[in-house]
Parts: structure tokens; sequence; C-alpha cells
């Protein structure tokens, strides 16, 4: 098959060349921040994640699409990732599951991608310079170059407006009842709730009164994309809540918990983006391999009643906080796993322990 010549252009003029695939805009160019992925499965997943919003995911695995694509794996309603970078994308997946291939999968939810690259060399060259803005496609490379100038970040960008639901639902059955604030819920995550607990998933804008209005016992603070230090309506609520519900956050979600309890975010130069980042428990001593998806991280300055409970053991960032007399704690990972490991599941039955007993378990 003919592939037209494509370009990816860094705003700091670096230059890769390959081959557009999947959907190609008429203008011939996408725009956006360029992170890398180190999973080694779970591209579907990696695509539908609402966290990826405003972002373009360099897969370092350099056979994308090999088994195919199937609706079960669906993390949301459609692909949030502006675009995709691969070595290679399959023409011919091959499994029991495959609905249909990749590429068509991308023209289906107009998301543009580009093959052909090296994209051993955008690693290196993101993890020294950082999760950089910039463009790709098939227009001119003087155009390309323009528009990786002017392309941005996720700086000071509020993409849970975006990706949240618009109107409360609800899913489970029997056993306590929750709200589920949606800063951009995964469909994996739901479930892992929704086997525990009768769960309300409410816009992330909610009030605290909206909340509170539906009597939960409950609440739990969901992933999602885009900076923290853009949401202070967010941070606002839990803090009004913080006192009078329990609450497990998870990614975004531990990122806003922290800021409510006094602690400050920060931009990691290029992300945990996979699915085998080693996290150590600090109580325990356990040592876990988790799934992971953010750009920001929490400061442990300033926390208030709280302490870090959790740190990443490549790096050392704070993985994880408690605060048991407010009967609160959060992650920075992904216990849901979807993509990854399911080491930290346990972390949804610890929620269950702590809104039926009311106290953290060795947190």
């Amino acid at each position: 098959m003919s592939r037209p010549d494509a370009a990816l252009v860094l705003n700091d003029g670096t230059v890769f060349e390959g081959y557009a695939v999947g959907f190609v805009p008429e203008e011939g160019v996408t725009t956006g921040e360029f992170v890398f992925n180190t999973a080694l499965s779970g591209y579907q997943e990696v695509l539908t994640d609402p966290s990826y919003a405003g972002q373009i995911i360099a897969f370092t695995y350099p056979h994308i699409g090999n088994y195919g694509i199937t609706p079960l794996d669906d993390e949301s309603i459609h692909p949030w990732a502006k675009g995709i970078v691969v070595r290679e994308i399959s023409d011919l997946p091959s499994n029991w599951r495959s609905a249909g291939p990749l590429e068509g999968f991308l023209i289906q939810h107009r998301i543009p991608a580009i093959a052909g690259i090296d994209t051993r060399r955008l690693t290196k060259h993101l993890r020294s310079s950082g999760a950089l803005p910039g463009a790709f496609g098939n227009a001119p490379r003087e155009v390309l170059l323009a528009a990786s100038k002017v392309a941005k970040g996720t700086d000071q960008m509020d993409y849970v407006s975006l990706v949240t639901t618009h109107e409360p639902y609800e899913r489970g059955g029997d056993g306590p009842r929750i709200v589920a604030l949606d800063y951009g819920i995964k469909s994996t995550m739901v479930r892992q709730l929704a086997d525990r607990f009768r769960v309300i998933v409410m816009p992330a804008d909610a009030s605290a009164d909206e909340i509170l209005s539906h009597r939960p016992d409950g609440l739990f603070l969901s992933n999602g994309p885009g900076d923290p230090a853009a949401l202070t309506p967010q941070v606002a609520t839990i803090a009004a809540l913080v006192e009078r519900l329990p609450i497990f956050g998870i990614c975004l979600g531990h990122q806003l918990l922290a800021t409510a309890l006094g602690a400050s975010t920060y931009k990691l130069p290029f992300g945990h983006h996979g699915s085998n980042h080693p996290v150590k428990d600090l109580e325990t001593g356990r040592i876990e391999i988790t799934a992971q998806n953010h750009n920001y991280a929490v400061t442990a300055d300033g926390l208030k009643a709280a302490h870090v409970s959790h740190v990443n053991l490549n790096d050392g960032v704070v993985e994880g906080i408690a605060a048991p007399s407010l009967r609160a704690f959060s992650v920075q990972y992904h216990p849901e796993a979807g993509p990854g490991p399911h080491d930290a599941r346990y972390l949804f039955d610890r929620f269950d322990r702590l809104l039926e007993t009311g106290s953290l378990e060795a947190l």
C-alpha cells in the first residue's frame, strides 16, 4: 500500500521522517504534546484513556496493531489522544478477539498517525528534553515547523471539562453508595468500583452540595488529563468534603486530594507512561509493578494531616499519600490496570474496608 510521506517536527526544531497512516486531515497537520508510552501491549486501552487528551502518544514497542481492535477493550466512548506515533503499524492483525485492524479504528475515530518513525531516537530525545509540543503530518515541512512553534503543551490546561460526563449515571447494585467524580474516568475503573459499590458517576464540576445530595458513603476521585494546577474549583470541592466523607483518589484524583491537603504539584520532565513502574509501599515494604499515566506529580511539602505512603523506585516520585484522621488516601498509579499488571487492585478492596470500618489499615 502506498503511503504519503510525512514528518514529525518538535518545537525545538528536531525533525523525524516517516509516512502518514490512520486518518489524514485535509490540512495535513496535527499538533499536541508528545509523550512516550513503554507498554508492550494494550495500545487500544492507551488510545482510549481520557488522560491522554491533548497529547500525541509515541509507542516505544516497535510493532503496534498486531492483535487488532475489539470494543471490549475501549476505556471510553472514543479515543482522546490527538494522534499516535509508531515504528510500524500492522496491516494484518491476528487474534480471535479482533474485530478489525487498528488503522481502521484510527480512521473511524479521525485519529491521525505517523509510522516509519525511529521511535527509539524520539524517546531518547524526549527523555533528554522533556515532553515537547510539536506537529506531524504530510503538510510541507515549513508548515509543520511553523505549527510546531505554536503548538501547546498541557501546562495550565483544563482538559477535564472536555472529557468528563455531562450527566450523572449509575452503575453497580448492592453495597455502599459512592460518588465517583469523573475527571476522565476509565471504563475498567468504573467496573472495579461497580463490582463492590453502588456507583453514581458525576461530572467533574459537581458541587459539594450536589455530591452530598446523593447521601454517599464515600467519594472516589478519578484519573484525568491536563494540569492539576488549572483545576482550582475541583480542589475547593474536595477540600469542602475531605472531613465529611471517606475518600479514595487515583492519578489526577490523587494530585487534587494532595493539593486540597496543602501539597503542591509540578510537571515531570517526561512523565510516567507505561505498565512496568515499580512502587514501594513504605508501611509494608511491599513492591508493586504498576501501570502509570501522568505528566504531573505531587511534592509532599505542605501536606497536612497526611503522610507519603508510596514512592516510585525509579525516581523517588510520590506515588501515594494517606490521611488516617481524615479517612482519605490516594495513589498516583492505576490500580485498575487497563492495561497493566493487577498487583494493586487490592486498593479497591481497601476502600471498601475503609467504608465498612471507618479506618485505614496499614497504609
